[in-house]
């Protein structure tokens, strides 16, 4: 239980804004600022050391940061088996469910191959073809995320990857939570390896005795596994995203529950210490009462001590009116954005930056992390003004194709010799002049 002194010294902790000025939106619109030199210097000898000594540095590095020796990096046979054992009905059947709803939302994103005439003769399309081999990244830390699991591993199957490996942190007792095993069969994982950090990313990424090469790395992790990404994408490796801390932004209004919104930014929080959390609201009593319920709701939270470091990171902020409100989370561009006021439909349509939006009172970012449908890896910090979250997109690459019939070439010729020539490039132009020119 808190204290009145901690809970009045989380009420300083948390920020409160009103009547900001542009510069002040500027400085609240910035994450905050990391320096990444120290971890590179942790994470690259590592990634040198899996691509020289492969498995042997996976088991010095698995003891060293996890505290395992293992006999073994990848998961059994038998503890696939075992994993159903020791989950309960109920647990399964909430996984399944969510599996089935991100299949039917990732599925329906196929694109059709439309076949397009640009001239007459000449015949244009697109296919999309999975990328062949996936590696997934899912943590383990203070959580199991088997929702992970489905989140990645779903459309890497929709999308028809030959390849999909998992990458887990080991529990101290060599095993991997069943619930990350029991998700990963059911979602279609050919292979899962018991390696968390920064080693996990470089076994995917050059691969060793046990760990195949993958083409691409995908899932979330601390700063040593997001700076291991980065790392490894210098290399030519293809990652999903440059993934920070979780964040999001509530725009809300009179109508909002301060219960729900305050349950809603302490969901956020729990992720990590690092969490952003942001109330925009038109409201100033809602404003009041939503510090009332954080209070209360920090109070009977299991997670209290992350909830203590992260809340330094929330900011409450007062707008005039909705129109501010919009244009702020647009410059924003948050992770996750909940619209909680009347016609909030509408409004979302004036949203042009956010890496999911939740719309409505009733609509909750843990739906979204869970069973709804949508991927819950998503831009962070900003990257949400140029960038998507997870997509069955994102584990496809798409193939151009033409065909041309004699009329075609005779038709397009032309134009390209006109434009070849005038590039200086004249085997470019040659190339069209053989074949108009041949009578064979």
């Amino acid at each position: 239980m808190f204290s009145k002194k901690t809970f009045k010294f989380i009420k300083q902790l948390m920020q409160v804004y009103r009547n900001i000025t542009p510069d002040e939106i500027k400085r609240l619109i910035l994450r905050p600022g990391k320096n990444n030199t120290e971890v590179e210097q942790i994470v690259q000898p590592i990634l040198n050391a899996v691509k020289q000594e492969k498995d042997l540095a996976i088991h010095k590095y698995t003891h060293e940061h996890d505290g395992v020796l293992l006999n073994t990096l990848e998961v059994t046979p038998d503890e696939k088996l075992q994993c159903s054992q020791q989950l309960s009905d109920d647990l399964k059947s909430a996984i399944k469910q969510a599996k089935e709803n991100i299949e039917k939302f990732h599925e329906a994103q196929r694109d059709p191959i439309l076949e397009v005439e640009t001239m007459p003769g000449v015949h244009c399309w697109r296919k999309s073809l999975p990328i062949q081999k996936v590696g997934l990244y899912v943590p383990g830390g203070t959580a199991p995320l088997f929702s992970t699991v489905l989140m990645l591993a779903v459309p890497a199957k929709v999308a028809g990857c030959s390849e999909i490996v998992i990458c887990t942190p080991p529990q101290k007792d060599q095993t991997i939570h069943p619930a990350i095993i029991y998700a990963a069969e059911l979602s279609g994982v050919h292979r899962i390896f018991k390696i968390g950090g920064a080693q996990a990313i470089a076994a995917m990424a050059y691969g060793t005795e046990t760990v195949p090469q993958v083409f691409k790395i995908f899932g979330p992790g601390n700063q040593y596994v997001a700076v291991a990404k980065q790392l490894v994408n210098k290399d030519g490796v293809a990652i999903d995203l440059f993934a920070g801390p979780s964040e999001v932004l509530i725009l809300a209004d009179h109508t909002a529950n301060p219960v729900y919104v305050a349950s809603d930014l302490l969901a956020q929080a729990e992720h990590g210490k690092d969490s952003h959390c942001l109330l925009v609201t038109t409201s100033q009593d809602l404003l009041d009462n939503v510090q009332i319920h954080l209070k209360k709701q920090i109070e009977t939270n299991s997670r209290f001590e992350i909830l203590q470091a992260s809340i330094k990171n929330f900011r409450l902020i007062l707008v005039k009116d909705l129109n501010e409100g919009i244009a702020f989370s647009n410059l924003y561009a948050p992770e996750h954005l909940i619209i909680a006021t009347q016609n909030a439909k509408d409004i979302s349509q004036n949203i042009e930056n956010a890496g999911s939006v939740f719309i409505g009172h009733h609509t909750p970012v843990s739906v979204g992390d869970y069973a709804s449908g949508t991927n819950h890896t998503l831009p962070t910090n900003g990257s949400a003004i140029a960038y998507s979250g997870v997509s069955l997109d994102s584990f496809i690459k798409k193939v151009t194709f033409q065909e041309l019939t004699i009329e075609g070439l005779k038709n397009i010729g032309p134009i390209v010799k006109e434009m070849a020539e005038a590039e200086k490039l004249p085997a470019h132009s040659n190339s069209i002049s053989v074949r108009l020119n041949d009578n064979g």
